[in-house]
């Protein structure tokens, strides 16, 4: 009898340990990132871009709630700014200015709220449009294989085919929940890849930082993605 007193004693103190602990789900682990990022003014990091056999390198540079600028090295001199409402490319190969007037075209909601993935409002997007899951479970994986690195990864699956990418993998730093790297795969089967180092948060960038001043020899193209029809 004692015997199994003890035994329904240690069930009943399992049970409640269980149900005092919190179970982390994939979804309240994305929601805590995206808490993180809410809570970021500006932030600067080093970013390498990988798609297909291109490579780009440079610096990006956000500031909440949606100004977006890189400044490539890798292309030399290339620059994308966006202000919230201009959409700026500078292509130095053909000395040309790209500028996109997003509030021109009504039709460009996801353009217009995507400054960039990892940003409060790039996250808020992908929590909308993504179904996330762990790729293995909640605690911290390699990077890459063999390496000393480690995050939580993310797979996010598309709701509705009319993303851009079908599967997103999110590489989460555990301790900072600051995103290391993005891993898109496209409706065309291609793989993009994003990754952030050397990230630098609420540092006072100000927003002089988000006016670009275009070369006076370059050309001018203006509404390059969208014209206004109506």
């Amino acid at each position: 009898m004692k015997r199994g007193f003890f035994i329904v004693f240690l069930l009943i103190v399992g049970c409640f340990f269980i149900y005092g602990q919190e179970i982390i789900t994939a979804e309240r682990y994305l929601e805590s990132v995206s808490e993180r990022y809410g809570g970021i003014k500006d932030y600067e990091a080093r970013l390498a871009i990988r798609s297909g056999n291109t490579e780009m390198q440079g610096t990006v540079s956000h500031l909440s709630p949606s100004f977006l600028r890189i400044d490539f090295t890798r292309p030399a001199e290339q620059v994308i700014v966006f202000n919230g409402e201009l959409l700026t490319v500078y292509l130095p190969e053909y000395r040309a200015v790209l500028n996109q007037d997003i509030t021109a075209s009504r039709r460009s909601g996801a353009a217009a709220n995507s400054a960039g993935l990892a940003t409060a409002q790039g996250l808020t997007l992908l929590r909308r449009n993504y179904i996330p899951s762990f790729v293995t479970g909640p605690d911290p994986i390699p990077l890459d294989d063999g390496s000393k690195e480690r995050v939580v990864k993310l797979r996010l699956t598309r709701r509705s085919i009319s993303e851009g990418f079908r599967e997103l993998i999110l590489s989460v730093d555990p301790e900072t929940q600051l995103i290391r790297r993005i891993e898109g795969r496209t409706i065309a089967e291609g793989l993009v890849r994003f990754d952030f180092s050397n990230i630098r948060t609420n540092q006072g960038i100000p927003t002089q930082r988000f006016i670009y001043d275009s070369p006076a020899s370059a050309n001018l193209i203006n509404n390059f993605l969208f014209r206004d029809t109506d």
